[in-house]
């Protein structure tokens, strides 16, 4: 049985992002998705009617999004930024590595708030990568098996 955690680790700027998206979607979202609603009624037939079906797919995933975001902002513990120890790969330190002489940096997040197109980019802490690196220290190399085989990074430097 999958483990259920207590509290999300959220850095400040992750936890404003969610409570954005969730404030965004009750008010912005379902407003939007009411006036589809309103306008596919108009089409009559409700039964054969492909626009009100279609609007009622996007209002059951914008509410199950609501659902989701109230439920991770409440187990939301926000990281005091200004305590994260960089003498090891932690939550909200940024990490740069090497691999075959190339250098990479990531930032480690919990899963709410990865984000890979960030810069630095965001990986989560669960995922293959950020497992091998967490706990870490600086000139430890580590091995860590990801779909494209067996990476072996050496950690260069740490910081917040």
């Amino acid at each position: 049985m999958a483990k259920v955690e207590e509290h999300i680790r959220l850095s400040q700027e992750g936890y404003d992002k969610l409570k954005a998206e969730l404030v965004q979607l009750r008010s912005e979202g379902r407003a939007q998705i009411a006036a589809k609603l309103e306008e596919a009624r108009g089409f009559g037939d409700l039964s054969e009617n492909a626009e009100y079906h279609a609007a009622k797919e996007e209002q059951e995933k914008i509410e199950g999004r609501i659902l989701q975001l109230e439920a991770q902002l409440a187990k939301a513990v926000v990281i005091d930024e200004d305590n994260i120890d960089t003498s090891v790969v932690s939550l909200g330190t940024t990490v740069t590595f090497e691999e075959k002489k190339k250098s990479y940096t990531y930032q480690i997040v919990a899963t709410e708030e990865a984000d890979i197109k960030a810069e630095p980019p965001k990986i989560s802490k669960d995922s293959p990568v950020g497992m091998a690196l967490l706990g870490n220290a600086v000139k430890t190399t580590v091995a860590v098996r990801t779909p494209r085989g067996i990476r072996k990074l050496k950690i260069t430097k740490i910081e917040k």
